[in-house]
C-alpha cells in the first residue's frame, strides 16, 4: 500500500547540461525539467562543455544560459586547464567550486602533472571546494594534494571498496575530505552493463557485486549522493565512446525502492540528498522548498515519460516503489501531474 511522503528537496552537485555546446543531448530547460519532475530541487552543473568552462568569458555564457532556461536552482563549477590560475579569485566568487579532472573522461581535458596540480590546489581559494574526477593513485594524489595546501577537497563518484576504503583512511588524519556515490554504481553493477552493453560505458565504470555491497554496507562514510546525470543521444551511446547517462529522474525512485528493500531508512535519504550536499557546499536550507512522493506502490520507469531531452534511461523497465508527486520551491508549485508549471528561467543561481 502506497503512501505519501514529503521530503526536502534534492540537491545534485554533480549534473552535466551540456549548455551551451551540446544542446541535442541536453538544455538548462531540459535539464532542470528533468531534475523537478525526479524531486531535485537545485543542481551543480559541471565545466566540461563542448568548450570547456576556462574562462570568465565562457563561464558567463553558461550562466546567461542557465539564468534564461532553468526552472530549478543551480549552480556552477569552474574548470581549469592549468593555463587560468590568474582569474581564480573572481571565478571563485561566481561558482560553487572548482573542478579538476585527473582521469580521461568527457571533454578531454585532466590535469596528469603533480606539480601542475599543486599550483592548482594553492591557486584556487581555500573557502571554496575542489572537486576531483579521479581513480585509484589519483585519489591518493588529490588527498595528498588536500593534506600539503589544506584544500577543501571532494572526490566524485566513488565507486569501488578500494576507493572508499581511501577516503576512510584520509579521514583519520582530520582532512576536510568528502565523497559522493550515484545511484548508479549503487544500482547498477558489472552483470547489468554487459546486458546493457553500450549504453553501460561511463566513468567511473560499474564496478563489481561486491563492490555494490559494500557500498551500500558502508553508506554511512559517503557524504551525499549525486546523480553525474550525463546525456548522450542514443545514436551517440551506439555510435561510439560515450560515457556517461541521465539520472536526475530516476535517483529518489530508486532511493525509495532501497527504503522498501530495507537498505536505507528515508532519513538517510534526507542526509545523502539534502543534509550532505548544503554541508559541503555551506548552502541554506531554502523555505518552502520539499518534494512530494508516493512509497511503497510499484511504478514502471518508463523512457516515454522522461524529461530530459536524450530520452532515455538505463532504468527503463524497472519496477520500482516510488513516484515523484509534486515539487515545490520556495513555496512555487514547479512539478505536478507530470508537468512542468514555471517557466524558463525560474531557478535562482546559488554560489
Amino acid at each position: 500500500m502506497s503512501s505519501l511522503i514529503r521530503l526536502p528537496g534534492l540537491i545534485d552537485i554533480h549534473v552535466h547540461f551540456r549548455d551551451p555546446g551540446q544542446t541535442h543531448k541536453e538544455d538548462f530547460f531540459t535539464g532542470s525539467s528533468a531534475a523537478v519532475a525526479g524531486g531535485v530541487t537545485a543542481v551543480f552543473d559541471m565545466p566540461n562543455n563542448s568548450d570547456h568552462v576556462t574562462t570568465l568569458e565562457r563561464l558567463r555564457e553558461k550562466e546567461l544560459a542557465a539564468e534564461n532556461k532553468a526552472v530549478c536552482d543551480y549552480g556552477l563549477y569552474f574548470g581549469t586547464d592549468g593555463k587560468n590560475l590568474d582569474i581564480f579569485a573572481k571565478a571563485a566568487l561566481k561558482t560553487a567550486g572548482l573542478k579538476i579532472y585527473l582521469g580521461l573522461t568527457t571533454g578531454r581535458q585532466f590535469i596528469s602533472d603533480p606539480k601542475l596540480l599543486e599550483r592548482i590546489f594553492v591557486a584556487w581559494p581555500k573557502e571554496k571546494v575542489i572537486v576531483i574526477h579521479g581513480e585509484g593513485d589519483q585519489i591518493n594524489l588529490a588527498i595528498e594534494m588536500a593534506a600539503k595546501t589544506g584544500s577543501k577537497l571532494h572526490i566524485s563518484h566513488i565507486s569501488t571498496k578500494n576507493a572508499l576504503e581511501q577516503i576512510i583512511r584520509a579521514r583519520k588524519d582530520k582532512l576536510a575530505l568528502t565523497c559522493d556515490v550515484t545511484p548508479h554504481h549503487l544500482f547498477l553493477n558489472q552483470e547489468d552493463g554487459q546486458k546493457l552493453g553500450k549504453l553501460a560505458q561511463v566513468k567511473p565504470p560499474l564496478a563489481t557485486i561486491s563492490d555494490q555491497v559494500f557500498l551500500w554496507q558502508n553508506i554511512s562514510e559517503v557524504d551525499c549522493l549525486a546523480t553525474d546525470h550525463a546525456p548522450h543521444t542514443l545514436e551517440e551511446k551506439h555510435r561510439k565512446e560515450a560515457f556517461g547517462f541521465p539520472g536526475l529522474e530516476t535517483m529518489l525512485p530508486l532511493l525509495l525502492t532501497a527504503v522498501a528493500d530495507g537498505k536505507v531508512t528515508v532519513k538517510e535519504i534526507i542526509r545523502l540528498t539534502n543534509e550532505g550536499p548544503r554541508k559541503i557546499f555551506g548552502i541554506n536550507q531554502e523555505i518552502d522548498t520539499y518534494v512530494e512522493a508516493e512509497s511503497g506502490g510499484k511504478y514502471r520507469i518508463e523512457n516515454t515519460n522522461l524529461f530530459t531531452r536524450c530520452g532515455w534511461s538505463p532504468f527503463d523497465g524497472w519496477i520500482v516503489n516510488g513516484k515523484v508527486v509534486k515539487t515545490v520551491i520556495r513555496g512555487q508549485t514547479v512539478f505536478e501531474n507530470n508537468k512542468i508549471l514555471v517557466p524558463p528561467g525560474f531557478g535562482r543561481k546559488i554560489n
